[in-house]
């Protein structure tokens, strides 16, 4: 397909704004000897129920485990942007948590609780991030075969633990937390 959409399967929303859509067709051709503001109120309150049949939709579908909502799928500005703010404020809670913890605010058991929690969550940010870089390989071919001359490939480090490919600057292996050896 050329074209960035998928018309295979149609989503929820669509099915509830073409239902509320058809309603208010149907009741604008059934009203006859109405007025018109009764009309408009008729098809507003249809509208209004498909709006209410879509919340309980999305209310429901989680429960059924039919629908899988991992988040976003295509990582724009905006949601890269939203991505790495949140990525940002849960490295920062950790900083806080360890502080607290080093402070004797919070139990032991307290921080290794929540301090999981916040770590799996930074980790899954990362890896969401890093799902979406292969725009800059994308970018730099591109800036290549316009200009002519070609780009050198961005240095990375190799992980020896686990053999993940890190950016240059990392200090620790975005995959599994060991410390990579050497200056960047």
């Amino acid at each position: 397909m050329s074209s960035g959409t998928s018309t295979d399967t149609f989503q929820p929303w669509q099915l509830f704004t073409l239902a509320g859509l058809i309603g208010a067709t149907v009741v604008v051709f059934v009203s006859e000897g109405q007025t018109p503001a009764g009309v408009i109120l008729l098809s507003a309150t249809i509208f209004a129920a498909a709006v209410v049949g879509l919340s309980a939709w999305r209310t429901l579908a989680p429960l059924t485990g039919g629908e899988d909502i991992a988040g976003p799928q295509i990582l724009g500005g905006r949601t890269r942007a939203a991505l790495e703010r949140e990525k940002a404020l849960a490295l920062r809670a950790i900083k806080d948590l360890e502080f607290d913890h080093a402070m004797g605010k919070m139990s032991d058991k307290d921080f290794v609780e929540m301090s999981a929690r916040l770590r799996v969550r930074a980790a899954g940010l990362i890896r969401q991030l890093d799902a979406g870089a292969g725009y800059r390989e994308q970018i730099e071919k591109e800036i290549a075969k316009r200009v002519g001359e070609p780009r050198p490939a961005a240095s990375t480090r190799h992980c020896a633990a686990c053999a993940t490919i890190n950016d240059v600057d990392a200090r620790f292996c975005k995959h599994c937390g060991a410390a990579l050896g050497g200056a960047p």
